[in-house]
């Protein structure tokens, strides 16, 4: 039996729709014992399926190529997570981190953000107050 990957994916809940695995298949998140797959690319049972979703790379084998959507209970029958450990580490890890740094492009700082930017760069009890002030007329 085979089924397209991106209905596969959707039906063994995934992807929450069928679009968003389609477009996780054209962006190359998806790939097929080790090979890019496009959303019309089948699968066939004992197949391994690679799905990258940051900063994690789960990984799944195919025990029933279905395409009709399975209720939660159903799901481990119709694939095996085997994903590695370290890769949960990784989660684990990133979601402990939390926020550090913004990354470009995700919009303005907060109100929060800009006090502490301006508390940083405009510090008037810095070391520049201890200075003396220069003379010229010496």
């Amino acid at each position: 039996m085979e089924a397209r990957i991106d209905k596969w994916l959707w039906s063994v809940r995934i992807f929450k729709t069928r679009t968003i695995a389609a477009e996780a298949c054209k962006k190359g998140r998806i790939t097929i014992n080790g090979v890019n797959a496009k959303p019309s690319k089948m699968v066939h049972e004992g197949d391994t399926v690679q799905v990258r979703k940051a900063p994690v790379t789960y990984s799944f084998k195919v025990l029933q190529a279905i395409e009709n959507r399975v209720g939660a209970k159903l799901v481990p029958e119709m694939m095996e997570n085997i994903t590695p450990k370290d890769q949960y580490d990784l989660l684990e890890m990133n979601r402990i981190g939390g926020f550090v740094k913004r990354a470009a492009g995700l919009g303005r700082p907060t109100k929060k953000d800009r006090r502490d930017m301006d508390d940083f760069l405009l510090d008037t009890n810095g070391p520049q107050d201890d200075i003396e002030e220069f003379d010229f007329d010496e």
